[in-house]
């Protein structure tokens, strides 16, 4: 499976930090994004196989960009990635259609293992 990814989030730091983690991982970044409508049209453009998403940023929130992805390719994955772990956010998310919710700060680990698990395995890394 093609396993390429979207990073968006409004922190160059969180984003720079994601990059590294998932490249290392074996999931080609083919993308960064800083708000919601460049997230958009970057998807639109790149077709990634997955984004990794803020939850609160500018222009847009996480969830309207889980909606508005989706109407462009249903199979999308997303995963919010965000620092605003509330439950109605969090139910918020997963009913707007993403796969799953990671609160930050992360651990590699817990990432990598969330899109190996949305991805059918991490073949790349022989596992």
């Amino acid at each position: 499976m093609n396993r390429t990814v979207l990073i968006v989030d409004d922190v160059a730091f969180v984003r720079k930090t994601l990059s590294e983690v998932l490249t290392r991982a074996g999931y080609p970044v083919v993308g960064e994004a800083s708000s919601g409508l460049e997230a958009i049209d970057l998807f639109d453009k790149l077709n990634p196989t997955l984004m990794t998403l803020d939850a609160v940023m500018p222009l847009m929130s996480g969830v309207e960009v889980i909606r508005r992805v989706l109407e462009i390719r249903s199979d999308a994955i997303i995963v919010m990635i965000s620092a605003m772990g509330d439950e109605s956010l969090i139910m918020e998310s997963i009913a707007a259609g993403a796969r799953d919710f990671i609160l930050k700060p992360f651990r590699e680990q817990d990432v990598v293992k969330t899109l190996d698990r949305l991805t059918g395995g991490s073949m790349e890394r022989g596992k």
